[in-house]
């Protein structure tokens, strides 16, 4: 291919041709114009009559220009131009493509996968085999090597972890490999242990190029809570220029709308690799927060999940009795107040106003009689969630509560008076703890030799008392005891609060247990030991991007080995909870840092950029094409041809091929073909390629619709918003492109009114769902931008009880051709509460207004003309399955869109019936 410039050209021998432009030139000169014929009936008199000098005009000027430049467009056309041209050097032999594919690889893996295209295109015009191994998912053995075909295919599927990779794994598999093969590199950035191994292995079979993007490596330490700010440390790879970043807390809003809830800006000095700013909100509001991010870097090591390490809980402490002057120590809240100051917000009040500020824990120590009201309303907020610890002392052990039957606000029934185990009027000595059993929330704490109780409340014997029963003493009488009521629990102690009846509140080991318990938390990590015998369950797991996601049904983790390991394959980062507590496993710890990648000089590292080589050769013989026929045209009006009524009928002519059809019989057809049957239609973007994807995923998805239901779509309508009427389509699929134009004021006005009347658009960002409806990708951006001026509802991400779950499937995942299971969905109205007997809410009267998500439907619905699937879906048989639930979403929206929540007032029926007296 020779170049010039930015252009080459396949076939260069021909622009030779360009050489007989000038022979051309002087040719056509010579050739005069066609002459211009006009009837004279005197011309009849000259018949017969000879001139002997003969004399021609000259073609103009301007015509043997546009003639040259017609050839020239020819020549150049069928010497193939290309724009971009790439200079490859074939390679030969096996290639290896290597991506770190960690979660530093997230914040531009489109580019990467697009490199990484670039590669397989190149290998697959040379006829190699082609390999390609992520570092966290490495292969069993050996290297797959197949066609860059059947690579190229399997390019969606792949995602960067949330992890590094394993050293030991790297090991093994690099010590494995055999042969001799060229290696791509696609690093992420990073420095990880056993890269250097790797990279001689990689070096010794073959060449090695590293290709890697300029941009740095972000990344945001845990969250720290002290002295009443929230320390947080933004990590950058590498010394750099100064740079300035925004530090997002994000969490639920009032309403239940996760929403960012705070900012604060943060800049790095020059060569500077790590910042710190402090932020100051009140409680109310850090409570709220369930993560902190940086905005506009999509990976899992720039969020910061919080825990209950963060959310200081707000505790109230009510005594039996006052507190003695200058007896502190004798106090019932003196040792609770010093267990609790540092880590707890402490409310005091009387009860019924304690009540009314919803604390999450309420001690009472040594209460023994309350009034009606206050029971009552004590017992509601304990229902709702509230956590009721009781202390026990010489009021409780003299009352009545609870002797004959159990009381509600306590967790076993006691027997009359107490129990003193020690002392001279005792005929026994104090007593030691027993080891906390498996079945304990204190289980693994270790017990201190110097903790003995010598007076407890005892608990009348009944068959519940074993499993209320989590601490007690070396003869086996229970020392704490713990009930559920409805969603919260009572916990009693049966010793005092102060040090009357044991030594337990002088030690580190009561702190310990008020931790277990949730009534107070640490700022720091707990370590090893102190987890050491429990068990802790994923709730939410972050992906490699930094999306959060149902943990689905991940095993159980040991306590010591969340404390103690880095997150990997089998314990990915995201939040665990335990019994009482929930503690945050993210990508980065308290002390991780950031080393850069370093190569040596020999290896040449490339940026991720890939100009695609684009070919001219259509265009310029369009453009050669258009020349002539303006030639012909101009031809034809110096010869005459052209004039008087010819020249009417050309022009009419012309008009009636370039312009469109009046927009009358337009809009006819469009009202006859959407409304005698029932139609799908799709949004026009501007980009024919979307357009087209969109068509075919509807078509597909009418397809299903038609084999698996009684509805039976006619093929799909492409809908301009400028200029055709909404009110005949039900549903709307609208794919957002980061530069689709913004619709008029008349166009959202007919928006607004198609929402009003019970239309329903699907707005799809196609972007994996990054954009959480107003996250950093260029899609969200202009979703953001496109919904404004929309009368959209508050929204909120499915419940698992809407219509949508079921309307035809049942359902929980909302798949395309990616994975999210964020869709957004209209909001339900505050009265929305399940009623006794009923599995369902009534969430909303009609249908939801609009459907807001990021999983790219229509590539996942999308056929082509034979029926097949246009795009690959996941991998293999999980692939197929993705793609099934994806039409299985699609059946379930069009179902909802056309029968509205009839599921929802299905199962309603039986309530309906009994009112009704039948």
């Amino acid at each position: 291919m020779w170049t010039l410039g930015g252009i080459g050209f396949t076939a260069p021998a021909l622009l030779w041709a360009l050489l007989a432009l000038p022979a051309l030139w002087l040719l056509l000169r010579a050739v005069p114009p066609a002459p211009i014929r006009r009837r004279f009936p005197g011309v009849a008199l000259l018949l017969g009559l000879t001139d002997d000098e003969t004399q021609t005009d000259k073609t103009p000027w301007w015509l043997l220009l546009l003639r040259m430049l017609a050839v020239a467009a020819l020549i150049l056309g069928f010497a193939g131009p290309v724009l971009n041209p790439q200079e490859r050097q074939p390679g030969q032999g096996p290639l290896l493509v290597f991506i770190d594919g960690t979660w530093a690889d997230a914040r531009d893996w489109p580019r990467r996968i697009d490199r990484v295209a670039a590669a397989l295109d190149e290998a697959g015009r040379d006829g190699r085999p082609v390999a390609v191994v992520q570092a966290t998912a490495l292969p069993e053995a050996g290297l797959p090597f197949q066609s860059a075909e059947a690579w190229a295919s399997r390019l969606a599927g792949l995602k960067p972890a949330a992890w590094l990779p394993d050293p030991a794994a790297l090991a093994d598999w690099a010590g494995a490999l055999e042969g001799g093969f060229d290696t791509f590199w696609m690093s992420g950035g990073l420095d990880y242990e056993g890269r250097r191994d790797l990279m001689a292995r990689f070096e010794a079979a073959g060449t090695l190029r590293v290709f890697e993007s300029p941009r740095p490596v972000l990344a945001l330490r845990p969250a720290i809570f002290e002295d009443g700010a929230i320390r947080l440390t933004a990590l950058r790879a590498g010394p750099g220029e100064a740079s300035e970043i925004t530090l997002a807390a994000t969490g639920r809003d009032p309403a239940g709308v996760e929403r960012v809830l705070a900012r604060v800006p943060a800049g790095f000095e020059p060569g500077e690799g790590e910042v710190t700013v402090e932020l100051v909100v009140p409680p109310e509001l850090r409570n709220r927060i369930s993560r902190f991010a940086i905005e506009g870097v999509r990976s899992a090591g720039a969020v910061s999940l919080t825990d209950d390490s963060l959310k200081r809980r707000r505790v109230a402490l009510i005594a039996g009795r006052d507190d003695r002057e200058g007896l502190q120590l004798l106090s019932p809240l003196f040792y609770l107040q010093k267990a609790l100051e540092p880590t707890a917000d402490l409310i005091d009040g009387a009860l019924a106003d304690i009540i009314l500020a919803s604390p999450d824990v309420i001690v009472l120590a040594d209460v023994a009689t309350l009034s009606a009201s206050e029971a009552e309303a004590l017992q509601d907020w304990v229902e709702r969630g509230g956590l009721l610890l009781r202390f026990a002392g010489s009021r409780l052990a003299a009352s009545d509560m609870g002797r004959d039957a159990e009381d509600p606000l306590m967790p076993v029934r006691l027997r009359a008076g107490g129990r003193t185990v020690g002392g001279a009027m005792s005929w026994g000595e104090p007593k030691a703890l027993r080891p906390f059993a498996e079945t304990s929330p204190f289980f693994g704490l270790a017990i201190p030799e110097d903790v003995q109780v010598s007076a407890q409340v005892m608990a009348q014997p009944d068959p519940q008392l074993a499993e209320r029963a989590i601490a007690a003493l070396a003869d086996g009488t229970p020392l704490v005891t713990r009930k559920r009521l409805e969603d919260g629990q009572v916990v009693l102690f049966h010793v005092t609060a102060n040090a009357e009846w044991s030594t337990l509140p002088l030690s580190g080991l009561f702190v310990q247990m008020l931790e277990r318990l949730a009534v107070s938390t640490r700022p720091a990590r707990p370590e090893a030991a102190e987890l050491r015998g429990t068990t802790w369950v994923a709730e939410t797991v972050l992906d490699g991007f930094g999306e959060a996601g149902d943990a689905g049904n991940l095993p159980g983790i040991p306590g010591e080995r969340l404390a103690g390991a880095g997150p990997g394959p089998d314990l990915p980062p995201g939040l665990y909870a335990g019994e009482d507590r929930r503690l945050a496993l993210n990508v980065i710890g308290p002390d991780t840092a950031l080393t850069p990648a370093s190569w040596p000089a020999r290896i040449p590292v490339e940026g991720l950029t890939v100009a695609r080589e684009t070919l001219l050769k259509g265009w310029v013989l369009a453009a050669a094409l258009a020349i002539l026929a303006a030639d012909i045209l101009a031809s034809l009006w110096l010869s005459g041809r052209l004039r008087g009524q010819r020249s009417g009928a050309v022009a009419v002519l012309l008009l009636a091929l370039m312009l469109p059809r009046g927009a009358e019989a337009q809009a006819d057809d469009l009202a006859l073909r959407a409304t005698t049957e029932v139609v799908l239609a799709h949004v026009l973007t501007g980009d024919a390629r979307v357009d087209e994807v969109a068509r075919a995923g509807l078509w597909g998805l009418s397809q299903k619709l038609i084999q698996r239901t009684s509805i039976e779509p006619a093929e799909p309508i492409a809908v301009n918003l400028e200029t055709d009427e909404l009110s005949f389509f039900p549903f709307l699929y609208w794919p957002v492109t980061a530069n689709q134009p913004m619709p008029s004021p008349e166009a959202y006005a007919r928006l607004n009114r198609y929402l009003r009347t019970g239309g329903m658009i699907l707005f799809d960002t196609r972007d994996a769902d990054v954009a959480r409806f107003g996250g950093a990708s260029p899609e969200g951006r202009r979703l953001q931008q496109l919904a404004r001026p929309l009368d959209v509802p508050p929204l909120e991400p499915v419940p698992p009880d809407h219509v949508l779950t079921r309307t035809f499937y049942l359902l929980q995942d909302f798949p395309g051709r990616h994975i999210s299971r964020d869709v957004w969905v209209e909001a339900a109205p505050p009265d929305a509460e399940r009623a006794e007997g009923m599995p369902f809410r009534d969430l909303n009267d009609g249908v939801t207004p609009v459907v807001i998500g990021g999983n790219d439907w229509a590539a996942a619905w999308a056929v082509d003309a034979q029926g097949g699937a246009m795009f690959p879906v996941g991998r293999g048989y999980a692939g197929e399955r993705q793609r099934e639930i994806a039409y299985r979403f699609g059946i379930n929206l069009i179902m909802h869109v056309l029968t509205g929540n009839y599921k929802s007032d299905q199962v309603h029926v039986p309530a309906l019936l009994d009112r009704l007296g039948q």
